[in-house]
């Protein structure tokens, strides 16, 4: 394997690993260590953020298939965090009708 095969692969291997953490934390998929469904959509967009700026940073210095596949990579978290956005509340989001602490609960009249 040539120096720029083994570059390209390690950078396939980056922008994957930012998205099965991105996948992870919208619940798309189980966390490999808790083997259960976990969701933190804040999480879910530091990944998304962290792969776009690569792009950003990266513009100009990579090939036409590792452009592809980040570009391609990107657009499909993004739709899935959209469509993460428009289910339910998070577990630990309480919403706006209930309170999320005992003193905002002392504060409801």
């Amino acid at each position: 394997m040539s120096e720029s095969e083994k570059e390209s692969a390690l950078f396939m291997g980056l922008v994957m690993m930012f998205h099965s953490a991105a996948m992870q934390h919208m619940g798309k998929i189980k966390n490999p260590l808790t083997e259960k469904v976990e969701r933190s959509l804040d999480q879910a967009q530091f990944a998304i953020d962290i792969l776009d700026v690569l792009s950003s940073k990266t513009k100009g210095n990579l090939s036409e298939e590792e452009n592809r596949y980040l570009i391609n990579t990107v657009k499909e978290l993004k739709l899935n965090y959209v469509d993460e956005l428009s289910k339910k509340p998070e577990p630990s989001d309480p919403g706006p009708d209930k309170p999320s602490t005992e003193e905002d609960k002392k504060e409801q009249p």
